[in-house]
């Protein structure tokens, strides 16, 4: 066998080599640097063509005009003091409207009632006195008289008859004056601006 061949024998064959690129260090893998690298270098273009300002941004606010204090007319202050006035009188007027209520509630009781008892010169004495009883029914006015407090005896006087807003809440009230000046006191009754007068009259009392 000639020097050649035995040669060509000793040699390893191409396909059992692995590829490497030409100029590569024997025994190193090349290393390809990462995308995210590469894009955290590329920096962003510089349309002035000057170097990138490393100075901290101004704040917006800085730059801002300071305004001037708000100046309010006149004419605003009066009508919003002359608002407030309205309302407060509104408020106290329906303050006093439930104080008012509530008191005639407390004093005269729903429906509205008075009593009151008294010597009138009918069958009645300072042990018996005659006994009233004024009812407001609704807006209707009556009195329930009760001679010398014998039941058997009761009359009925019917008084005025009230109409408008709250009419069956007003109080009545009743008092005796001697205006005949006979010792048999006549019977007034009262309710709000409303007065009617019943005379003590022939042991009964009549309308004037």
């Amino acid at each position: 066998m000639s020097i050649i061949a035995e040669h060509q024998e000793n040699l390893t064959p191409k396909s059992v080599l692995r590829h490497r690129p030409i100029g590569a260090v024997p025994g190193t893998v090349p290393i390809t640097p990462r995308i995210s690298r590469l894009k955290r270098k590329q920096r962003e273009p510089h349309t002035t063509g000057g170097m990138p300002s490393t100075a901290p941004a101004k704040s917006a606010t800085s730059t801002l005009p300071v305004q001037d204090s708000i100046h309010i007319h006149w004419l605003v202050l009066v009508g919003l003091a002359m608002a407030a006035t309205v309302i407060l009188m509104i408020g106290l007027q329906i303050a006093l409207a439930w104080g008012a209520t509530t008191y005639d509630d407390l004093k005269f009781g729903r429906p509205r009632t008075f009593q009151l008892d008294a010597v009138v010169g009918q069958n009645d004495s300072t042990s018996h006195k005659t006994h009233f009883t004024a009812m407001n029914l609704g807006g209707r006015i009556e009195i329930l008289e009760i001679p010398g407090g014998d039941v058997s005896h009761a009359r009925m006087l019917v008084g005025p008859t009230l109409s408008g807003d709250g009419a069956d809440l007003m109080p009545v009230t009743l008092k005796l004056v001697d205006r005949q000046g006979n010792h048999h006191p006549d019977l007034l009754v009262q309710c709000g601006s409303v007065e009617l007068w019943f005379l003590n009259k022939d042991g009964s009392f009549v309308v004037q």
